[in-house]
């Protein structure tokens, strides 16, 4: 077995630390899981079955401190390498790896990866619905649904991974090479853990670091990239200088019409551009259009994404729980044709809100703000729009419908992350959507 006899730490308890350390049990490792959270703050089951299989566990400052010899260190995203728990590590040159990096050491089918600061789970949806719908055996992971891990200690027979990643994963790559890669895009993003825009999008680019010549990279044209040796397929709905276009209602290829939007249920632009990158990648795996278009056409939507919940007195309410940084905002703020009343806010990651501002004054006709960062965007848009800082998201609720007049849509779009106040951004959206159905008509 692969890791026989090897003594490895395994830097996190949660789902990707849980997964690595199970994986590494199974290839006949002696495993040890550090969590600087106290014991009881952690699932009980979860700690439970990794103790049944044999895994050490310690946790609280005494996890921070761990001075054993170990072979390898295998860091879950969650942990931050800048951490205590992490250079305890990293200062005694140990080798590190990423949960990502474990498991693509143990799988044999190739790999999809998506990565973009917003649409990764879009389109890594997409994508697997669209693969197995052409018979190409896939699963959607990584970043959503399954670690990585996970799926490998499950070995099943699939065809491909359609795996979502994040900065947090790619940081720790150090042979990882998808043989298609998609580059969505990019924004500011995760200022509460990296030092700077470039140093987060320095991580994201490591996604193209050990593609070959005989990989493909499906990038976005708009977007200024390194020269990468994949080869590239390129993608815009706003210009004609890529290989998937926009023309007429139509995502265009080779001057060819090829998925009509309206035949669809996703609408934006920032979606055009997901089933783009789509289409683009099936074409890489030897699919036609007119296998892969029926199944994109059945595709709907995940909750908390410009989600609509309900109309109230002529009022739409929307659910963009998921917009967990300021291009998401802009997004869901220029797919709106009526009069916004925008709800806003949450923990803050280290951006202000300032460069939204010209948007928010052209879209949104009130503002109201909640979490850590409510009284930093209130001061970066009042001379812009009316705000006001609610209590709650209960009270923001409250706010909105009292404002908000017929024929306007009260949105949802935090612009940031839930952690303030929430368990999770879907936490965050099911509780408005409960607010919202809550209302009297």
């Amino acid at each position: 077995m692969k890791y026989s006899g090897k003594n490895v730490a395994v830097l996190g308890a949660g789902l990707s630390g849980t997964a690595a350390a199970l994986l590494l049990r199974s290839e006949g490792a002696a495993v040890t899981v550090l969590d600087s959270a106290e014991e009881n703050k952690l699932l009980k089951s979860t700690l439970d079955n990794l103790r049944a299989k044999g895994v050490t566990v310690r946790c609280g400052p005494p996890a921070e401190t761990e001075a054993s010899s170990y072979d390898l260190v295998v860091l879950s995203p969650g942990i931050d390498p800048a951490s205590p728990l992490a250079t305890n590590f990293s200062s005694r040159k140990i080798e590190t790896i990423g949960e990502l990096e474990l498991g693509w050491r143990s799988i044999d089918a190739p790999v999809i990866a998506i990565t973009g600061t917003n649409g990764k789970t879009t389109t890594t949806e997409l994508l697997a619905q669209m693969l197995n719908g052409c018979g190409q055996n896939t699963i959607a992971c990584g970043n959503i649904g399954k670690p990585l891990c996970e799926v490998a200690l499950e070995d099943r027979d699939l065809d491909v991974l359609t795996v979502e990643v994040s900065s947090f994963q790619l940081e720790t790559i150090t042979t990882f090479r998808p043989s298609i890669s998609v580059w969505l895009n990019f924004a500011p993003d995760h200022l509460d853990r990296y030092r700077s825009v470039a140093e987060y999008r320095a991580a994201k680019l490591r996604i193209f670091d050990y593609q070959t010549s005989d990989d493909v990279a499906v990038i976005n044209a708009g977007e200024s990239l390194p020269k990468i040796a994949a080869r590239p397929v390129t993608f815009s709905a706003y210009t004609d200088r890529a290989d998937f276009r926009l023309e007429g209602g139509s995502i265009i290829y080779e001057n060819r019409p090829v998925l009509r939007m309206a035949d669809t249920k996703l609408r934006g632009a920032h979606n055009i551009e997901n089933l783009m990158a789509t289409l683009a990648v099936g074409l890489a795996r030897g699919l036609t259009f007119e296998q892969m278009v029926p199944p994109l056409q059945t595709y709907e939507p995940r909750p908390h994404r410009c989600e609509f919940v309900r109309e109230v007195g002529g009022v739409a309410y929307i659910n963009d729980s998921k917009a967990t940084n300021l291009d998401a905002v802009e997004k869901a703020l220029l797919a709106q044709n009526r009069g916004v009343v925008l709800i806003a806010g949450g923990k803050d990651k280290g951006f202000t809100f300032e460069t939204l501002r010209p948007l928010v004054s052209e879209k949104a006709r009130r503002v109201i703000l909640i979490g850590e960062m409510a009284t930093r965007i209130c001061q970066d848009w009042k001379e812009a729009v009316p705000c006001e800082i609610a209590n709650s998201l209960a009270d923001a609720v409250e706010r909105a419908h009292a404002v908000a007049e017929a024929g306007e849509v009260v949105l949802f779009s935090p612009g940031t992350s839930s952690f303030d106040m929430f368990k999770s951004y879907a936490d965050r959206g099911d509780q408005f959507r409960a607010l919202v159905h809550a209302l009297p008509k």
